[in-house]
């Protein structure tokens, strides 16, 4: 770890530009095939590439994202016409490339209504090849789901997903790469926004207390929390006030619990609407601001960038100049938003 040191934290740095956010782009196969499915597009290698192109050579987007998630197939691909891979390409616009290395999850052997996410077998090796294929970050997410009446997340789903991101971490910083930790707690269910407060709350203590106990370098690493939200079926929560009690509740979560050593917070949007992911990270980071946080705050997203772009691409090429300036204004309104700017 110590010999890549400077290295990760000036990527930590760079990933955590002011005014900049992360893309995320690894939809595994079947992920990126829904939404292919939901344009009418058949889900094909050409048509995974030809998205990916679409989205990573628009103008401009530089000014906007500091870094690309992508999975395996991505990391390897060129772009149509073979004489460019996407790593070149971004590191051209001075965008870092990142790479998904979760193999996703299974359910918890004692408790499976739970999950686990897998990948720690040969995780050191991968990391060895991604930093040489260009990968300068890495991704790994845990899901944790809130249930009150049956006690969940448990005790055990939270400490068993905690140490695998501590052991992640660990292993990409000794391999060069830095770990954003996606400890994801899902909006799915009937939840309230306190609920989701006490479940997020100790799912970042378990985090915090494994990285520590695992020796990661919290100077070297991204955290990429949920927002503190209720749940998406959750009806007694007052409409009016939402956004603004998100962004209060959010902020003082992670005030509670994050140190002041982690050097940025990249936001996940969660399945939240491009508009309310939008708005309430403007929301988020005036908060922060008002109290004095000490890191950086800004966006990871996946659906709420792109959706826009991806309905109005549909697979044709004569829409791929609509469909990035879709993408362009939809990275415009996260940038302003991480500036507290409407």
């Amino acid at each position: 770890m110590e010999t890549y040191i400077g290295e990760l934290r000036e990527t930590s740095k760079a990933l955590c530009a002011k005014g900049k956010g992360v893309l995320a782009a690894d939809e595994s196969t079947t992920t990126i095939g829904k939404r292919l499915a939901s344009i009418d597009c058949e889900n094909t290698e050409g048509a995974r590439r030809a998205l990916r192109e679409l989205l990573f050579t628009t103008n401009g987007i530089e000014r906007h994202v500091s870094g690309v998630i992508m999975v395996d197939e991505t990391l390897r691909m060129k772009n149509s016409a073979s004489t460019s891979s996407f790593v070149e390409i971004l590191k051209q616009k001075g965008v870092l490339s990142g790479i998904k290395v979760d193999l996703g999850t299974e359910a918890l052997p004692t408790s499976a209504s739970e999950l686990a996410t897998n990948g720690l077998d040969g995780l050191g090796a991968r990391c060895k090849e991604y930093y040489a294929l260009g990968a300068r970050f890495a991704k790994w997410r845990a899901v944790l789901k809130i249930d009150r009446s049956r006690g969940l997340p448990s005790a055990l789903a939270l400490r068993e997903n905690a140490n695998a991101l501590a052991r992640y971490a660990t292993i990409c910083q000794a391999n060069g790469l830095v770990p954003i930790v996606e400890p994801e707690v899902l909006m799915e269910g009937t939840h309230d926004l306190a609920a989701c407060r006490a479940a997020t709350t100790r799912a970042l203590e378990e985090v915090f207390a494994a990285l520590r106990l695992h020796g990661a370098r919290l100077d070297a690493m991204i955290l990429k929390p949920n927002m503190v939200t209720p749940g998406s079926e959750c009806v007694t929560e007052d409409a009016s006030s939402l956004d603004s009690r998100v962004a209060f509740e959010t902020v003082t979560c992670l005030l509670d619990v994050v140190p002041a050593s982690v050097p940025g917070i990249l936001f996940l949007s969660g399945g939240q609407s491009e508009e309310d992911a939008t708005e309430r990270l403007r929301l988020i980071v005036k908060v922060a601001d008002d109290l004095r946080a000490p890191w950086t705050l800004s966006f990871s997203y996946g659906r709420a960038l792109q959706s826009s772009c991806l309905k109005t691409w549909r697979g044709k090429d004569e829409n791929i100049a609509p469909a990035q300036a879709a993408l362009l204004a939809r990275a415009a309104a996260n940038s302003l938003a991480a500036l507290g700017r409407p």
